[in-house]
């Protein structure tokens, strides 16, 4: 009984403790990308979709897209 007890409850070792800190801390990098590009491609995006909805043309709210996306990029 103490046998079974004992491994249940056992401690990780210093190395498992390691790589889950590193694979927390590439998990939070990786999010926070994500969350940076959609911040970037955001305002580009709804600019696009008004144009796309003013002028009904893809061709121009794809220039648009890349028009601010261009403008955001020099601002940086």
């Amino acid at each position: 009984m103490v046998f079974l007890l004992s491994l249940a409850f056992q401690l990780p070792s210093i190395y498992e403790l390691a790589l889950l800190l590193l694979l927390i801390i590439i998990g939070i990098a990786i999010i926070i990308l994500v969350v940076k590009i959609l911040l970037f491609v955001l305002p580009a995006g709804i600019i696009a979709i008004v144009v796309w909805f003013l002028t009904g043309s893809l061709f121009w709210a794809g220039v648009a897209f890349l028009v601010v996306a261009f403008l955001l990029l020099l601002k940086r």
